[in-house]
């Protein structure tokens, strides 16, 4: 009989996943099998997939079992891996709270890009979640990349946090045009790159569109958030206490640099709909869900 799989919808100021839930590790997620799933007309639909997986079952993740339970497998909705997702880290902490797999508080998960520490107050299907994203990297000069869409070319940070951003500083969001397509990066990373373009409003307020790389234009984009505030603060464009507020599409989050640069990422969350999932068989790239609604 072909197992049936628990899996929350769920989304970070409408950037959407869909969490499964393997503790064991027994999911084997192809490429073909991921796209199918995150597709939004024959599939169930997402930005990308998220798999909680215990840590001491999960070889990527094995060395972390002593200080974290569980591991965010994430990826793209093309299928490819995923090293960090800020706003993917903050829906995994909620569906592990609502379901009783962990208690609210302060959990330590273990993602591609290390550990990471959540902060979560309540256990309910919805509400805010605080992620400590870490110390972000810049590793080339401001001006080392350029990126080019619709009409326009722009000068580009490089920032990592977790995964590698591009960030842009423009007049009009619209300036980028359609971004149906990927924005060309120039040189591009080897492992691709997610593009911001970021319009400041006032010293603690952006607005941004993000191009998620394996996955197209985004409602929101949590480490994207990150970098655009870390962009910012770099340039000397600072809120008064260091929190900034970033308007995305999809809704607001907020970024906040300590004063060692580490950053910290806050925003809503929501789990919409749960349900049993049966994957793929061997002759058939199909996944059929029963679902309901959370409460």
């Amino acid at each position: 009989m072909t197992p049936r799989i628990p899996f929350t919808k769920g989304n970070g100021a409408g950037n959407d996943f869909l969490v499964l839930h393997d503790p064991g590790n027994q999911l084997a997620l192809t490429p073909a099998v991921i796209s199918q799933l995150c597709d939004r007309r024959t599939g169930i639909g997402a930005d990308g997939i998220l798999r909680a997986v215990l840590c001491g079952r999960s070889p990527e993740a094995r060395r972390y079992a002593g200080q974290a339970t569980w591991f965010m497998d994430y990826r793209n909705a093309d299928g490819s891996l995923g090293g960090m997702c800020g706003n993917g880290i903050r829906v995994l902490t909620r569906h592990l709270t609502h379901h009783h797999h962990s208690p609210p508080g302060r959990l330590t998960l273990a993602t591609r890009a290390g550990l990471r520490s959540v902060s979560i107050t309540e256990s309910g299907p919805s509400g805010e979640v605080t992620v400590h994203m870490g110390r972000p990297h810049l590793p080339l000069p401001s001006d080392a990349l350029a990126v080019t869409a619709g009409q326009g070319s722009w000068p580009a940070l490089y920032v990592d946090v977790g995964n590698p951003h591009a960030v842009v500083f423009v007049d009009d969001l619209d300036h980028p045009g359609s971004l149906t397509s990927p924005p060309t990066v120039v040189p591009l990373p080897p492992q691709g790159i997610t593009v911001e373009f970021v319009r400041i409003l006032a010293p603690g307020h952006l607005a941004l569109r993000v191009h998620e790389r394996g996955v197209g234009e985004t409602p929101a984009c949590g480490t994207g958030a990150c970098a655009a505030a870390i962009a910012a603060h770099r340039a000397g464009i600072r809120p008064s206490d260091d929190t900034y507020r970033v308007d995305a599409p999809g809704g607001t989050l907020r970024v906040r640099i300590q004063p060692d640069g580490t950053c910290t990422l806050t925003g809503p969350t929501a789990l919409t709909v749960s349900g049993l999932l049966t994957l793929a068989t061997p002759d058939s790239e199909h996944a059929v869900a029963q679902a309901g609604s959370e409460d």
